[in-house]
């Protein structure tokens, strides 16, 4: 699993000469640390890093907070339909994300009285190159309300009960009684949410032109041409994207493993 990243990292310090040689070395024979330099002054990856920053942390707390909800509601509210309304959470599990891109980006394009367009969405360019197409699509996953449904089964029916009796509302009940007490499935789906939203390239590609709306991945691409890939600069742009996930998933760890264990038993 290690080697992967530390040819990464090796190949970040590499020199132009020493990437064409082959065989090709695992060492580098000279470190070149400016690499990282000239990386990031090949674009404005601060305004990337920015970006990719405040759309993983938006798409982390939008499902969060309603996929939390969601899965309350699915699995200690009783109503009509909610087994039915659960199955349907399932089957888009099984539901490829690419197959979804081409109606995603319609509806973004034809978003009614956005970007110049009408009621009828048409005459204009709706949520495109804006921060709505970036933030509201990725918003939710059936696979963070699958899990919070999971982990609120799991917690006894009595503290329910207490809390009903002490005059708490069910928005209280959800908040305040059983949230607390699902800590591993919060960090596992902010986990799964922020990774899956930092790496993000096709979507971010396709709904923005701006350079000010670019995000690191799509910014990366910048080092890769028809004919030739700068892969020292590659490496050194990857290995400072990486860092964030690193360190997220160090400080998550625990709850982490705890949250799919718990999941999987259940």
């Amino acid at each position: 699993m290690i080697i992967p990243f530390l040819w990464m990292i090796l190949t970040s310090v590499k020199s132009p000469a020493e990437l064409i040689e082959f065989p090709p070395s695992f060492w580098p024979k000279e470190w070149v640390w400016s690499n990282y330099t000239e990386a990031l002054d090949a674009a404005p990856f601060a305004t990337y890093f920015r970006n990719s920053l405040v759309i993983a942390t938006g798409h982390t707390l939008i499902t969060v907070f309603f996929g939390a909800m969601a899965g309350y509601a699915l699995a200690r509210i009783p109503f009509r339909g909610r087994e039915l309304i659960f199955l349907g959470f399932i089957a888009m599990l099984m539901i490829p994300t690419y197959t979804k891109i081409v109606p995603q980006f319609l509806l973004v394009k034809f978003m009614p009285l956005f970007g110049g367009n009408d009621i009828l969405g048409q005459g204009g360019s709706g949520w495109l190159n804006t921060w709505w197409a970036l933030l509201i699509p990725g918003g939710l996953s059936p696979f963070a309300i699958f899990l919070f449904r999971q982990f609120y089964l799991s917690l006894p029916r009595e503290l329910e009960e207490a809390a009903r009796l002490d005059g708490l509302g069910e928005f209280r009940i959800w908040g305040q009684v059983y949230t607390p007490l699902v800590k591993p499935a919060i960090a596992t789906v902010a986990l799964l949410t922020f990774q899956d939203s930092w790496n993000n390239f096709l979507w971010p590609l396709l709904v923005t032109t701006r350079d000010d709306l670019r995000v690191i991945q799509v910014g990366l691409a910048v080092f890769q041409q028809e004919g030739t890939t700068q892969w020292a600069y590659l490496m050194a742009g990857t290995t400072l994207a990486t860092i964030p996930m690193v360190v997220l998933f160090l400080v998550a760890q625990r709850y982490f493993i705890q949250g799919f264990a718990t999941a999987g038993i259940k």
